[in-house]
């Protein structure tokens, strides 16, 4: 069992930058494929990013392609979002979670584990 816990939200001016860390505990993330959601409160939970367990591939949502990048650092045992031009659209809890499996081939998730999740707050 794996327990997430996402941290670095917060609030910040359209344009800005912020970084969010996903730190887990209880179990090695680096045999599973971990991504990024994020849900605002009217509308449902959406796909940001994934990077595989191997590290070799990443895949971004079209909305945030060229603005977000995710990262993985295994000694650390902790999986990164760097957002970048943030919009007020990007407003949302941002969830990070981990694969249901281990190794799975490709580039995709079925999240077996979630965090609880980080505020993110774009003002414009």
């Amino acid at each position: 069992q794996v327990q997430l816990a996402e941290s670095g939200g917060g609030l910040v001016q359209a344009g800005g930058s912020l970084r969010l860390s996903c730190a887990a505990s209880g179990r090695t993330l680096s045999d599973y494929n971990m991504g990024w959601f994020r849900q605002a409160p009217e509308k449902e939970r959406e796909f940001v990013a994934i990077i595989n367990w191997s590290a070799r591939e990443t895949y971004y949502a079209d909305s945030v392609k060229g603005r977000f990048t995710i990262s993985r650092d295994n000694g650390k045992n902790t999986v990164y979002l760097q957002m970048s031009s943030l919009k007020p659209e990007d407003t949302a809890v941002y969830y990070c979670a981990a694969d249901s499996t281990r190794y799975r081939s490709g580039i995709s998730i079925q999240p077996g584990s979630w965090g609880q999740g980080t505020q993110v707050t774009v003002s414009s």
